[in-house]
């Protein structure tokens, strides 16, 4: 219910049952949220994940924001710092993160993850463009909302999420071909000598097919969330199901050469996304990737360092 009624004070004023305080408040009142009106609350960022701060306790106003950066242009009033010491510490949060992870993965093999600048392999000027355009149809979704024009602000926003999938999915697409590589690059076991060519062996059957996919996305939530142990588990567990349904298919089974214990974390070749510090596997295909991209996780992340450079590219 907060959610809700924070919604409809930002679409039509906190005054819409007639509060008279409303008519009165000011940009500079200490209920109001200075960070909204600097452009990011970060109550707004992560909603429904496992940073989701929950509603903000504070006055989100769209003709209070725009009171402010009238005052602003003058240069009378700059709120600009606190938004980027804000970002400055869920930044930084993040890198503690990432370097907690890598040194966690570390103890077991030095090249079982590494960090992979997410940010510059999946950059094109497709991808630019598709930024550029998602950011103008924000500020129109901004104005509509201003101007209480809900149905055209319903549209824009419907937009939006249609530029955010197209952007998604060229990342993803982006990101495979650089895991392609990277996959061509790790080196390959040399095979014992056989007698003969054996078959490929038949995918594994639908119920077992089933249990690795729910260990993989159990996986990459538990990776979004730093919870690294377990999410080394969840991926033990899917490579053990993996061989385990190879096994079934061996003329002379050999149930305890695909235990859990013998598979490794650099079985999965991890790599972990320098943007907002989740877990990727090199074998993951396009739709887990561009699940990623488009996960509220890593949009949220996105935006904030997005927003941190505009910062540091404003003249003080």
């Amino acid at each position: 219910m907060d959610a809700m009624r924070k919604q409809l004070d930002v679409l039509m004023g906190a005054n819409r049952n007639g509060d008279v305080r409303e008519v009165n408040r000011k940009y500079f009142d200490r209920d109001v949220c200075r960070l909204f009106l600097a452009g990011l609350c970060p109550h707004d960022l992560f909603q429904l994940t496992k940073m989701d701060l929950g509603p903000c306790p504070k006055v989100h106003s769209l003709q209070l924001r725009k009171d402010y950066e009238e005052v602003k242009a003058k240069g009378t009033e700059n709120f600009d710092r606190e938004l980027e010491d804000m970002i400055d510490r869920l930044i930084v949060e993040c890198e503690r993160k990432i370097q907690r992870a890598l040194k966690r993965l570390a103890d077991e093999d030095a090249k079982a993850a590494i960090a992979i600048s997410v940010s510059e392999v999946t950059q094109s000027e497709e991808v630019a463009q598709l930024s550029k355009e998602i950011k103008e149809k924000m500020k129109e979704a901004d104005i509509f909302d201003f101007e209480g024009k809900t149905d055209d602000k319903i549209k824009t926003m419907e937009l939006v999420e249609e530029l955010r999938s197209k952007r998604a999915d060229l990342q993803a697409t982006l990101l495979l071909d650089a895991f392609n590589k990277d996959r061509a690059a790790i080196p390959q076991p040399i095979p014992p000598p056989q007698m003969a060519t054996l078959p490929a062996p038949p995918p594994p059957d639908a119920r077992t097919q089933e249990l690795i996919n729910e260990k993989l996305s159990k996986a990459e939530a538990l990776g979004e969330q730093g919870m690294v142990e377990e999410a080394q588990k969840a991926l033990e567990e899917a490579e053990a199901l993996k061989k385990l349904a190879a096994a079934r298919q061996e003329p002379v089974p050999d149930p305890s050469k695909y235990s859990v214990a013998d598979v490794r974390i650099t079985d999965q070749k991890l790599r972990l996304c320098d943007i907002c510090g989740a877990f990727l596997s090199v074998y993951d295909n396009d739709r887990r990737l561009a699940d990623h991209f488009g996960g509220k996780l890593h949009l949220g992340y996105m935006l904030i360092r997005e927003k941190l450079k505009e910062l540091q590219e404003e003249p003080s």
